[in-house]
């Protein structure tokens, strides 16, 4: 490293004494947060590079490069830390110049670790990071979907999330304004939301779902559930911080379409809010480094354990034989 980049990188990596797990989400949340900054840039310059990775599957010049913003830092301030990303590594990618590395969110590292994160060593996390999730809509100019997710786990649960949201209020507050970092630990809390944020308390049966991905099982399992609205919109992030916000009583997504960096930062927001996320059949999702990408048996997901069994048990036959 030249001499700027080894004090940065000193910085970032030797944030006192912190444990690792809290040290790991001080530098995902900086990175989530500067992140956002090259997704609004990318919108900004009207040139989004869109690849078609498959159907229903884009990806953009905003996801390359946010991605490559969020694991240049990890694996420069954790080297040997386990980070898995949504999007291909390209192996002839320039370097961080010293403006793109971050400092460690101040915010994250004044709390008290709880004791259980205190002594985890690095080769028992695991980070997963959707760099931009809900692509297509990003594409679509639906900004309100749009979430970077970094989840991190610890064995194969997942304790630790960030979901930042870089247009976050766009539409009433200026450019260097605009824009939400939610975050939690497991035994700590969920911070970056205010009580009037998650004040609402919907009447009715509202289920969230999919936009861009449903097909005769997933509107099977909605219609199970008995709605009385169904919200169609892009992104696993966005659709949990509908539950939270209390816009939706629950996420039902039963298709095997969603993947680990979808889920995990979503599900640890959510448990520390004492909610529960796990496939439509009701099995917790491993979140450990050789877990299988896909969540193939679906999202169910609520914000109070009680509604998640609830939901779960009207899941129609049909739908269970087709995951399973």
């Amino acid at each position: 490293f030249s001499k700027p980049l080894r004090k940065a990188v000193s910085r970032m990596s030797s944030s006192s004494d912190q444990p690792l797990v809290q040290r790991v989400l001080a530098v995902s949340a900086a990175s989530a947060a500067r992140a956002s900054l090259v997704i609004r840039q990318v919108m900004s310059s009207g040139q989004l590079g869109i690849v078609e990775k498959g159907k229903n599957d884009l990806q953009t010049a905003a996801d390359r490069g946010a991605q490559r913003i969020i694991i240049g830092n990890l694996r420069l301030a954790f080297p040997g830390l386990t980070v898995i990303g949504e999007e291909d590594e390209d192996p002839n990618a320039e370097p961080l110049r010293p403006d793109e590395l971050v400092q460690p969110d101040a915010g994250v590292l004044a709390k008290d670790c709880p004791a259980a994160l205190r002594d985890v060593p690095v080769g028992d996390v695991t980070v997963w990071v959707d760099p931009l999730d809900g692509t297509s809509e990003f594409a679509a100019n639906l900004l309100d979907h749009v979430t970077v997710l970094i989840g991190i786990a610890v064995g194969s649960r997942a304790v630790a999330g960030v979901i930042c949201q870089p247009y976050y209020n766009y539409q009433t507050l200026s450019p260097d304004q605009m824009g939400r970092l939610i975050w939690s630990l497991e035994g700590l809390g969920v911070f970056g939301l205010s009580e009037t944020e998650i004040a609402n308390n919907p009447p009715g049966n509202i289920i969230a779902t999919t936009r861009s991905h449903s097909n005769q099982i997933v509107n099977d399992a909605v219609t199970a559930c008995e709605p009385t609205e169904v919200l169609r919109v892009g992104g696993s992030g966005h659709k949990v911080l509908l539950l939270i916000e209390r816009q939706a009583h629950a996420y039902v997504f039963a298709s095997p379409g969603c993947k680990k960096w979808d889920t995990c930062a979503p599900e640890a927001v959510l448990r520390a809010l004492g909610g529960c996320l796990t496939d439509i059949l009701g099995n917790e999702l491993p979140y450990n480094a050789s877990a299988t990408h896909p969540n193939k048996q679906g999202v169910l997901a609520t914000l109070r354990k009680e509604d998640h069994a609830r939901f779960a048990a009207k899941i129609p036959e049909n739908v269970r034989k087709a995951l399973s």
